[in-house]
């Protein structure tokens, strides 16, 4: 049997990490301006700083925390213009990314599309965010290899950065996981069909779902009463 890779342990440990912040941020429990300290959280998930820095240094590639001097990690107040102006950007490119990849999609990368898409129902049924959240991501970027071209997959990787915590974000609202998985039922039908334009049409659609229900998700926990102080 082959030995576990301290490096994947490390990787899943900052994953959940960087999740659980992503879920504290996004429910209010750390609101904007808060601080958080390498240390705390570590001893909060009973990890090493190691697997925490990696997750901080994830949330502020997503722009959702900040580095400030003498100050530290700070939660980033982050405006709905910012937050649309990066889903409309990845709209367009994703749009474009699925329409290549109808016509030089591989038929060992349809079927790697297939088998992730059809995972995603049984985590759907079962309500379970951070599974979703991963296949979604997998969904995406096999579609990204699929277009065949490495400069725009180089782009897109970048500007997904910035996106996936907010991505995670807004699968918290309410049937959005099952929104989510018949929008992509949709653009396997127009891929399957060798339409990329329809293809590109429903993927752009997809996305900007996304930041409506993002947008949802915020304006509901801005609305939700303040928990009573101890």
């Amino acid at each position: 049997m082959a030995e576990a890779d301290p490096k994947d342990d490390a990787g899943l440990l900052s994953d959940r990490i960087r999740n659980a912040l992503i879920d504290a941020i996004s429910s209010g429990e750390l609101a904007p301006g808060a601080t958080l300290d390498e240390q705390q959280v570590a001893a909060q998930h009973g990890v090493s700083r190691t697997p925490v820095r990696e997750a901080l240094r994830q949330l502020a590639a997503s722009g959702m925390v900040e580095v400030r001097p003498r100050r530290g990690v700070i939660v980033r107040r982050v405006t709905a213009d910012e937050i649309m102006g990066l889903f409309e950007t990845m709209a367009e490119m994703e749009a474009v990314c699925v329409r290549l990849a109808t016509y030089r999609i591989t038929p060992a990368e349809r079927s790697r599309l297939l088998r992730i898409h059809e995972a995603s129902e049984a985590v759907v049924a079962k309500g379970d965010v951070d599974a979703y959240d991963a296949l979604n991501r997998a969904f995406h970027e096999a579609i990204y290899r699929a277009a065949h071209n490495d400069f725009l997959a180089e782009q897109m990787a970048a500007v997904r950065t910035r996106l996936n915590a907010f991505r995670r974000m807004q699968l918290r609202l309410e049937r959005r996981l099952a929104r989510s998985r018949e929008e992509h039922d949709a653009v396997m039908r127009a891929i399957a069909e060798g339409d990329g334009d329809k293809a590109g049409r429903r993927m752009r659609a997809h996305m900007l779902n996304a930041a409506s229900a993002l947008d949802s998700y915020i304006a509901q926990q801005n609305a939700s009463p303040a928990a009573p102080e101890a």
